[in-house]
């Protein structure tokens, strides 16, 4: 089977895939939120263009982890699936003169969906929230790794696929640029939830400002990273790659 071939096979596979999981997300979900979600959806799209080149890999991160974040712990399983496809589209609109990749989109587009569904469905798990081990952070928690694996491992395989790549090695150096980050937004996350109970989700705001700070800083650091590391790999686009 042809390179291409296989690429069209795998993000085939990973549309189906997504397709699936968010639709069994969307009928499980409770009650709407429309407010509230129009203003993460703001904060998420308005995030997402402020990205960082990933030395090593021919794509970008963007810095709008804490609203996705935000979107799945506060928001029904649609809602949270809805934000996350407007802002990764807007993440991956090519800038003006640039070439639109209709191909990339629908596998990021995909790949965010699928990861992000999947995070609601762990975070809204019943048998997480009756467990008698369970705390109040452990549902965050688990949802934040199961979107870091959903958006990292098809990366890192669609890689393995069209650049014929080891699939373990790309996963641990994606992983090891993105992890920090994955710690950083968990903690703000968690931050706005325990105070949000008592300022009102209008301090969703404030993180603005901090992702700023923290999007200047990751640019500054990964530029510096970018000259001395070739850039081989496929371009993808999310969170984490």
């Amino acid at each position: 089977m042809s390179t291409t071939r296989q690429i069209k096979t795998f993000i085939a596979a990973m549309t189906m895939a997504a397709a699936s999981v968010a639709g069994y997300a969307a009928y499980t979900s409770h009650a709407m939120h429309a407010w509230f979600a129009l203003a993460v959806l703001a904060l998420a799209a308005t995030t997402s263009r402020m990205k960082v080149k990933l030395p090593g890999i021919n794509g970008n991160m963007s810095v709008n982890l804490p609203f996705l974040l935000t979107a799945i712990v506060n928001l029904s399983a649609a809602e949270a699936v809805a934000i996350t496809c407007v802002s990764t589209a807007a993440q991956c609109w090519p800038k003006r003169n640039a070439k639109f990749n209709p191909q990339q989109m629908l596998f990021n587009l995909s790949m965010m969906t699928f990861a992000s569904s999947s995070a609601s469905l762990m975070f809204q798990a019943g048998w997480l929230n009756r467990a008698e081990w369970s705390s109040s952070t452990l549902p965050l928690l688990l949802a934040t790794a199961t979107l870091f694996l959903g958006q990292t491992a098809p990366v890192a395989g669609i890689v393995a696929v069209s650049e014929r790549k080891s699939a373990g090695f790309t996963w641990r150096n994606l992983a090891q640029l993105s992890f920090p980050y994955y710690v950083v937004s968990v903690g703000i996350t968690s931050m706005v939830q325990a105070m949000s109970s008592h300022l009102g989700w209008g301090l969703a705001l404030a993180v603005f400002p901090v992702m700023y700070g923290i999007h200047r800083s990751y640019r500054l650091y990964f530029s510096q990273m970018v000259e001395s590391v070739p850039q081989p790999m496929a371009r993808a686009a999310g969170a984490g790659a």
